[in-house]
């Protein structure tokens, strides 16, 4: 195996080489048979170079989200979030991540958009990263409960670097207006 990918480029998002970390990647699906993609998408993911371990949530559905709010009209979600235990680089991970993505339909065209496969790398260990290619923490997962509750399904100590803990921020989010 190429070192290459455990170093990936020079970043500030990249970890001392060989070292393991978790990676938390939302996976998301609004068309097409949103279960067997989020399924297959799985697969993939535990078939990466490098991954050791796949710890999954069970998936959530929620509204699609637009830039103006949530869209009722628009398909629903299917979301969950895999815990990725690895030695891919951050940024060779978010490759792949696109790669995946690619192979299950998705066009990259319109943000926001209606799509078959949407992942995220939403936290990789303690890496913070605000480069052009890469932001870590994603910058708005503190915002997403169809992210954060399937994430402490799977780790219900969770920590979203900069933000706090995840059931803090989940509760937040779920207080009145």
């Amino acid at each position: 195996m190429s070192r290459r990918l455990a170093e990936g480029p020079e970043t500030d998002a990249t970890p001392r080489r060989h070292d393991e970390a978790v990676a938390v990647v939302a996976l998301g699906s609004n068309l097409g048979d949103r279960a067997a993609i989020l399924d297959a998408a799985l697969t993939d993911l535990a078939r990466l170079p490098l991954v050791t371990h796949v710890k999954t949530a069970t998936p959530v559905e929620s509204v699609a989200l637009t830039p103006e709010g949530p869209d009722a009209d628009a398909p629903a979600y299917l979301n969950s979030v895999a815990l990725l235990t690895t030695r891919l680089a951050p940024t060779v991970l978010l490759g792949y991540l696109h790669a995946i993505e690619a192979r299950h339909g998705r066009e990259r065209g319109v943000r926001w958009a209606d799509r078959t496969l949407d992942l995220d790398l939403i936290a990789y260990g303690e890496v913070t990263s605000d480069g052009p290619v890469l932001i870590l923490p994603h910058p708005r997962a503190a915002e997403r409960d169809f992210v954060l509750e399937p994430w402490l399904q799977v780790d219900p100590d969770a920590v979203l670097p900069g933000a706090g803990r995840v059931a803090d921020i989940l509760a937040r989010l779920r207080e009145p207006s």
